[in-house]
């Protein structure tokens, strides 16, 4: 359901046109289910329209990948690691970018 919301940009959806755009795979109800809990999970907001609510979403995709990377190294005793098992399983393009990132990080902090 995020994907759908994402790819609505600054739109905010109803139920109906989430479901619309998943193809109406689900029922109606299992969408406003899960919109609902997402809002409850603080990852979207809603807006009365009409007898409903139109959604849309709070984090950005990296900002929700990068809250989900951040609490799994905040549940460990050894991030350290998990972070050298994390990268050492990283394509090597993956690593090329993560050091210019680090890089990147180090000219800026200097």
């Amino acid at each position: 359901m995020l994907g759908v919301l994402w790819s609505a940009g600054a739109d905010e959806l109803t139920p109906r046109e989430v479901n619309a755009r998943l193809g109406d795979e689900l029922a109606y109800t299992t969408v406003m289910t899960v919109l609902s809990r997402l809002w409850k999970k603080g990852l979207v907001e809603r807006q009365p329209r009409g007898r409903g609510f139109a959604y849309r979403p709070l984090l950005s995709e990296s900002d929700l990948a990068s809250r989900r990377l951040t609490d799994t190294l905040d549940e460990v005793s050894d991030r350290s690691s998990v972070l050298a098992r994390f990268v050492g399983s990283l394509p090597a393009g993956d690593v090329d970018e993560l050091r210019r990132l680090l890089d990147e990080l180090d000219r800026e902090q200097s």
